[in-house]
């Protein structure tokens, strides 16, 4: 009776073994995966998109809790992360997948924005002084939305601000304050509105110092787009030295809403530093552009 008690014990503390290493295996195979799912919202099958880390830094501070919200079932989160991952090796359509700072369904309408604007405009270099005011401006909103929600008020933006001209914009009297705030479609907080005006002026006399905010700006890296070759989304930084001295400038000089993480988010868009991941698709792409010489030389 005691051997078979004994060979009983046996048994069961084999299969208990085993059921550990099967969850053990079964929980490395998940964390080597969920390290997949990169922070900025979407990706292509050919290259892991590298929108500011928060970015669009990145620095996006999304709005997407999918992978993070305890309210949402462990169950439900590794299903969402292993359907992610498993189509995006096999697919051979360029259609991007949304892993984030949105959500990870197939993208909407409203992320086609998010698309456009990573595979056509970031980390291209930029050199008008009307632009550069814009990207600053979006750049310093990541505090209150995340990039798609910035996006698709672009239009809005530009209508209300009269194009991002700072000359224009640093004019506006209190009236045009007070109507912008109060249009709903743009949401803007009064303060918000108030901190794009003031940097406007902040803006205009850099401009009448150093020739132009464009001049003035890329010159701290000397008027030459920083390269970088991250390979993964969590080598992609939040800020920088370089960001951390331009902003404590720029807050010298009257500036508001330019912490380093946001002039480093600025900083990516406006392709003074690269930072697609090597895989992007677009990073050739933007190297190419850096490597040309500075256009207001």
């Amino acid at each position: 009776m005691s051997k078979q008690f004994a060979k009983k014990q046996a048994l069961e503390k084999s299969r208990n073994i085993v059921s550990r290493e099967k969850d053990k295996s079964n929980n490395n195979l998940f964390s080597k995966h969920l390290k997949r799912i990169y922070p900025i919202g979407l990706q292509r099958t050919c290259s892991a998109l590298s929108l500011s880390s928060l970015s669009l830094s990145l620095s996006q501070n999304s709005t997407d809790s999918s992978l993070t919200d305890s309210s949402t079932p462990i169950d439900q989160k590794i299903s969402l992360a292993l359907r992610l991952i498993a189509p995006a090796e096999r697919r051979e359509a360029p259609l991007p997948k949304i892993v984030q700072q949105p959500s990870l369904n197939v993208p909407s309408e409203e992320d086609k924005v998010y698309v456009q604007f990573h595979d056509e405009c970031w980390g291209v270099p930029v050199y008008d002084d009307n632009r550069l005011f814009e990207l600053l401006a979006m750049c310093g909103m990541l505090m209150d939305f995340n990039w798609t929600e910035i996006l698709k008020r672009r239009e809005l933006l530009r209508e209300a601000f009269a194009g991002f001209d700072p000359n224009n914009v640093s004019k506006m009297a209190e009236k045009e304050i007070l109507d912008i705030a109060s249009n709903k479609e743009l949401t803007l907080a009064e303060s918000r509105v108030r901190c794009i005006v003031d940097n406007a002026k902040c803006i205009t006399k850099v401009a009448r110092e150093c020739g132009s905010f464009s001049s003035y700006m890329w010159e701290y890296v000397s008027y030459k787009p920083v390269i970088n070759k991250f390979r993964f989304p969590r080598n992609v930084p939040l800020r920088s030295p370089k960001a951390e001295i331009i902003s404590k400038d720029l807050v010298r000089r009257g500036f508001r809403f330019v912490g380093p993480v946001i002039v480093y988010s600025f900083m990516q868009a406006a392709g003074m530093t690269i930072d697609h991941l090597v895989d992007c698709f677009r990073y050739n792409e933007c190297v190419n552009l850096a490597e040309r010489p500075w256009r207001h030389v």
